[in-house]
């Protein structure tokens, strides 16, 4: 049985669940991240001695220390070659083979029918097809020989070593292949054709059947190309092409995908897992629940702020589910939330940690690869959307509990005055603000003051704020976890608790620091950060039993060092999947960009959607959505961002919208990450579905729904980029902010049916048209007001003579493309300052000529404003478009809040009269 199937048995409709121990809990988050094999004695000691040697590898490859001292130093296509051999090693060691006929039987039926397709791609004569069968077949029977859970059998030893040489193989003949590119040898070929086979092995056993069908299929179409359908049909590829495409060089498995696995993303989950080991994610936990258990539905609140700050550190939505629903979802089923709405609120609080900053999974680093800007302009871009995607899941609990009367509960303490809990907070905000300032001057003063001495001086004063951090939460009791079982009795105070673990935010702000501020590479920021969390976690136990006066110094330190090395092997284990996920990705895109099937698909999307861009986007998210059923969120995303995000680029530009690169690769992300919501196999839905005993299914539909509000931001940023904040300043962005924020409240009140009170049906509708209004004010303005004045094309000079300096001249041009296909699409001009129009459109590089009463490009300079739009001699300009002066879109906002200001009037006399809207009517809201 698959680990996915053994997950979904347990929390099947049919058992009771809500009984489930943690250790169960533990084993479904290792079946899906880390591996459940539980094998004991010398394997198991052996499994973790492999984990704790690829963190150290890693932390070595990342630190600058191989340079100092001139030894050890790899390069990027070595490094991933020993990842991946660790990966692939580790995958047949700790995911046990599922043994399900449908699970089994795509074991022995992948290897066989991608064998007898290479064969069938093979020159018998470079490469005997019977050698290609022969490795297929062996890998199958292996496949088909029985296995256990709890032990390694010994053809899963035999896989593990054959998996790990031919991953490591362009290490091991880094020099040889070096040589002799593109003329692969026999052992290249039998490397080649056994590492890909036992790379899909390797996929099916962490990830499932989804990614190697997919996977699987491009090899086809590789292989296949000539006898596809007529739209998408290549000229194929043989074997030693495919060989070396996909093993031999970083164009397939070891490409990029993979790259950005061995030098970024492993750090970051790495730094996740040490500081939960430290103990961070029980004090986030504890931090969130004593600031807002007490309010209303408080513990559903509390843990969309715990699943925030925990998204901070953890990219898996699983991880997060069980690490803080375990806690919250038993607390949100004491006050009123039933087993679905609680697990329904955890999974959507936890899968949305994936779009928080810093960290943001995997995807954020591939971002940084493929849209080629820098990490700190990714998380620039991505903070908004994220921040308010929270806020407005925060205020759907808050409906949710007004819905069911529900109450926050008991405090132990009474709260002070407002006046003085303002000032408190202004306070704090205000020291907070002051202390920035003196570290990021400081600091300024620091590096050119003491030149080469600075990084220790660093160190030392970073190690004395640490220090004193611990002696100041050395006299607050450790916050613990309660048994959410128990009675609630009372709320952890707030002030003792965050005083507590204060010197948990260090390592963050190094990460951050390094990241924001020096603008390190990713890489290098997240091994300061955990290399300073690697100290804490061996420092902490020893300095608190010191403050407290309790506890043996001497235990303490050897507890921390064994939390340590636990802390670097559950961070090994948990990148096992996705060190195997952007391998088996790097299939999907080498196939892409060998046989070019990206240009073929382009128009296959181009026809589907009638070029019309909304269409295209519906497309892409409907693909990421039945994708993400099966790939985990990187897969997807990596499939989806290199299939569709430059085919939605091309296709704006044709319609007249310059959407950034960076929009469509968040678009594709967010909704990647509905994989893990997604009904009916979204595994968090699943996991939380275990912990609160309720249907995994209903649970599943619950959380797509609280998960609208994720899905409908990325539309509103690809046709809105101020959301992105993209060319805008902090007092425009705060702006941007509070607007876009109150219109996600709107869309949530909306979607949820009550804003005041119960929503009556146009009550609904009105709030999803202000919601609009305010995301989008000038959809209404172009209405009253368009923004563009048509010219005829014969008189294009005088357009261009009266374009506002700084602003483009929209063409709508008429010619054939690449192929000789006629086709029109819209370009924007930006036309140099000069005297006249005519002059504008000669310094723009065009030349036009009337031919038969029609505007004919008649030449265009070479490097030129004009050429790098795309337009080129004998094109045809058809439409021309100037911009003209027009009222602020924001004036749209007046009537909106009119608008709003009723609906918000009529509820509440509705709701203190006490009437509700009829029956038939409340049914339909």
């Amino acid at each position: 049985m698959s680990e996915r199937e053994q997950a979904q048995d347990r929390i099947s409709p049919d058992r009771d669940t809500s009984g489930l121990s943690q250790a169960e809990i533990d084993e479904m988050v290792a079946a899906s991240d880390t591996g459940s094999r539980s094998a004991g004695g010398f394997v198991g000691r052996l499994i973790a001695g492999i984990a704790l040697l690829w963190s150290l590898f890693q932390l070595w490859f990342a630190s600058p220390i191989p340079f100092t001292v001139g030894f050890g130093i790899f390069n990027d296509t070595e490094a991933r070659s020993i990842h991946l051999a660790f990966a692939v090693v580790l995958a047949f060691l700790a995911f046990p083979a599922a043994r399900t006929k449908f699970q089994l039987g795509l074991g022995v039926f992948v290897p066989v029918f991608i064998g007898i397709l290479f064969a069938i791609s093979a020159d018998e004569i470079a490469f005997p097809t019977w050698v290609i069968l022969l490795i297929a077949g062996l890998i199958a029977i292996a496949v088909l020989l029985p296995a256990q859970n709890d032990k390694v059998s010994i053809q899963e030893w035999l896989l593990a070593v054959a998996g790990g040489y031919c991953s490591a193989y362009l290490f091991i003949y880094y020099t040889e292949l070096a040589d002799r590119v593109g003329q692969p040898i026999f052992q290249d070929y039998v490397a080649g054709i056994a590492g890909l086979l036992l790379l899909l092995e390797a996929t099916r056993r962490t990830l499932g059947p989804a990614l190697v069908l997919v996977a699987g299929f491009f090899l086809v179409y590789t292989v296949l190309g000539p006898y596809m359908p007529e739209i998408i049909a290549h000229k194929g590829n043989n074997l030693r092409e495919i060989i070396n495409h996909h093993w031999l060089t970083t164009e397939g498995v070891f490409g990029i995908a993979l790259g950005v696995s061995t030098s970024f993303v492993f750090l970051f989950v790495l730094f996740g897992a040490l500081l939960d080991k430290a103990g961070a994610g029980n004090y986030f936990i504890q931090v969130a629940f004593s600031l807002m258990g007490h309010l209303r539905g408080g513990p559903a609140k509390a843990a969309v702020v715990s699943s925030a700050m925990t998204g901070l550190i953890s990219g898996s939505s699983i991880a997060n589910v069980v690490t803080t629903g375990t806690f919250t979802i038993p607390l949100m089923k004491k006050v009123g939330f039933s087993a679905e709405k609680a697990g329904a609120v955890e999974v959507a609080s936890s899968v949305n940690g994936q779009i928080m900053p810093p960290v943001m999974g995997a995807a954020a680093f591939l971002m940084v690869e493929y849209v080629g800007i820098p990490y700190f302009d990714v998380v620039k871009h991505a903070f908004l959307p994220a921040v308010i995607s929270y806020i407005a899941l925060v205020y759907i609990v808050h409906l949710e509990a007004c819905k069911a009367g529900m109450e926050g509960l008991p405090r132990s303490y009474e709260p002070g005055p407002w006046m003085r809990r303002i000032v408190g907070f202004v306070f704090g905000v205000l020291v907070v603000c002051v202390l920035s300032m003196i570290v990021y001057y400081g600091m300024g003063w620091i590096r050119p003051a003491f030149g080469g001495s600075a990084p220790y001086i660093v160190f030392a004063l970073l190690t004395a704020v640490y220090v004193g951090l611990v002696a100041f939460g050395s006299r607050y009791p450790e916050p613990k976890m309660d048994d959410p079982n128990e009675p609630v009795t009372h709320l952890p105070l707030p002030g003792p608790t965050i005083k507590s673990g204060l010197h948990f935010i260090l390592p963050v702000i190094v990460l951050i620091w390094a990241l924001m501020v020096d603008r390190l590479s990713p890489g290098l920021s997240a091994f300061w950060a955990t290399a300073f969390m690697m100290f804490i976690l061996v420092t902490q136990r020893p300095l608190f039993a010191i403050f407290r006066k309790e506890g043996e110094m001497g235990a303490e330190f050897t507890r921390g060092i064994r939390e340590l090395i636990d802390g670097l092997i559950a961070g090994a284990r948990n990148m096992i999947g996705i060190g195997i996920a952007t391998a088996t990705a790097g299939i999907i895109v080498g196939a892409v960009s060998q046989t070019g099937v990206g240009s073929a698909l382009a128009d296959v999307v181009e026809v589907l959607s009638g070029g019309n861009l909304l269409a295209i986007l519906f497309l892409t998210a409907i693909l990421s959505l039945i994708l993400g059923m099966g790939l985990p969120t990187t897969a997807n995303y990596i499939v989806v961002s290199a299939l569709l995000a430059p085919v939605i680029v091309t296709l704006g530009q044709e319609n007249g919208l310059i959407v950034p690169l960076i929009a469509v690769h968040l678009f594709v992300f967010y909704f990647g990450i509905m994989a893990d919501v997604t009904p009916p196999v979204g595994l968090a839905s699943f996991a939380a579905a275990a912990v609160s005993g309720g249907d995994p299914i209903r649970t599943g539909v619950v959380a797509f729904f609280y998960s609208l509000r994720t899905a409908a931001l990325p539309f509103l940023f690809i046709f809105n980029t101020d959301l992105l904040l993209m060319d805008v300043d902090w007092i425009h962005g705060i702006f941007i902010f509070i607007v876009a924020t109150v219109a996600m409240l709107l869309f949530s009140a909306a979607t949820q049916g009550w804003f005041l009170t119960k929503n009556r049906i146009w009550e609904s509708l009105v709030l999803l048209i202000l919601a609009f209004t305010f995301f989008r004010p000038g959809f209404w303005m172009d209405m009253v007001y368009p923004p563009y004045a048509e010219t005829p094309p014969a008189q294009i000079a005088d357009a261009a003579g009266s374009v506002p300096a700084g602003e483009p001249l929209r063409l709508r041009i008429s010619g054939t493309d690449a192929v000789g296909e006629k086709r029109e699409w819209v370009v924007l001009l930006d036309l140099p300052e000069a005297a006249t129009g005519a002059e504008r459109l000669e310094a723009a590089g065009l030349t036009l000529v009337d031919r038969d009463g029609k505007t004919i490009i008649d030449d265009v300079a070479f490097d030129s404003p004009a050429a790098e739009v795309g337009l080129d001699w004998d094109q045809e300009i058809i439409r021309v478009l100037s911009p003209v002066e027009t009222p602020s879109k924001y004036w749209m906002y007046l009537p909106a809040l009119l608008l709003l200001g009723a609906v918000a009037w009529l509820q509440r006399r509705r709701a203190e009269d006490g009437t509700e809207p009829a029956k038939s009517e409340q049914q339909a809201a």
